[in-house]
């Protein structure tokens, strides 16, 4: 059967499953002999449960390879979240340590966002290195020329307070008409003359003088508070000119300046008999303003004449202290003969 099936093919079945075969058409006896011999081993492509297996088990590698790369994404994604969310909280702190350890520069600089603020580590504004090089006499003077000033102050206040009365004043001057002229328009210089005193009166009762290192919008509600008091008292005023001239009973006001508690002071006999002459002068409805200011200036007094002697105490204690040291200049030593 061999010999017959090498010359004449084998059957159909055979042929079917043999196709893949190489030695398909040798002789069965030649091809078991190529088999032993031959170090190529040829083997039949049959379908056998083992290649299904194998399919099988390669599905299963590649689903389960499949799982473990979804597995490995995922923990990526949150690894990327997590630093993202690092990352968001240390700019959040950097930017919040830069802004607290930001170099901090004087207001005279034009760069506030801390640039160049190794040059000015070693600046002393110009007031503090000229008050250390000023002698006690500049010292002194300084003291005096800053009260001088803010009495200045006071006027200039005033005058401000008084602008509406000026103008009317050089308006009459100008264009007034024949009888204003010829009293030199004494009914406009009267209220104007008035607006100022009560205005001077006024800014000193409210304070005014009481210090000199304020910001200068204290200053200006000081000024406003006085104008508008003035104007109240105007109308009072108005009022009691208008029921003298009916016949009325002349009605009464609180004062506008004083209604508080008083801090009891001790005033020497010689001001108060002073102030009593000044009182009497004026009209009852502007007295309590006249004696509030001259109690506000006399605190400014008191105020000015503690600075000195604060002053002159410290320059007592920085003499004694150069003549422990040995380094005593002549004008100590003759203060120290007057007894200066």
């Amino acid at each position: 059967m061999g010999l017959f099936d090498g010359w004449f093919g084998s059957s159909s079945s055979d042929s079917n499953s043999n196709e893949s075969d190489p030695l398909r058409r040798l002789d069965p006896k030649l091809r078991d002999y190529l088999q032993r011999e031959s170090p190529i081993k040829y083997t039949d492509d049959k379908p056998s449960s083992t290649a299904g297996s194998a399919q099988q088990q390669h599905r299963q590698h590649e689903h389960h390879a499949q799982l473990l790369e979804q597995q490995q994404q995922q923990q990526q994604h949150q690894i990327q979240q997590q630093q993202q969310r690092q990352a968001q909280n240390s700019v959040s702190s950097s930017s919040d340590d830069t802004t607290t350890n930001e170099p901090q520069v004087p207001p005279q600089s034009l760069y506030q966002d801390g640039r160049y603020a190794s040059l000015w580590k070693t600046y002393r504004p110009l007031a503090a290195v000229e008050a250390e090089t000023k002698t006690d006499h500049e010292k002194l003077m300084d003291v005096l020329d800053a009260f001088k000033e803010r009495k200045a102050q006071i006027g200039r206040a005033a005058l401000e307070n008084c602008a509406d009365e000026q103008m009317d004043w050089n308006a009459c001057m100008k264009s007034g008409n024949v009888v204003s002229r010829m009293t030199m328009c004494r009914a406009e210089v009267q209220r104007f003359e008035h607006c100022y005193m009560t205005q001077s009166r006024l800014l000193k009762a409210l304070g005014y003088l009481s210090a000199y290192d304020r910001p200068p919008a204290v200053d200006e509600e000081i000024q406003m508070r006085a104008d508008e008091l003035y104007h109240r008292i105007r109308a009072q005023e108005e009022e009691v000119a208008k029921a003298k001239e009916e016949g009325r009973p002349v009605p009464k006001f609180a004062p506008l300046v004083g209604v508080k508690e008083k801090v009891e002071e001790e005033i020497p006999a010689a001001t108060a008999e002073v102030w009593r002459g000044k009182l009497e002068k004026l009209p009852e409805e502007q007295r309590a303003a006249e004696e509030e200011a001259l109690r506000a200036e006399r605190r400014a007094n008191l105020e000015l004449s503690s600075k000195v002697q604060g002053l002159w105490e410290e320059q007592a204690k920085e003499r004694a202290a150069r003549k422990e040291r040995g380094e005593q200049t002549l004008v100590d030593k003759v203060r120290g003969v007057f007894g200066a």
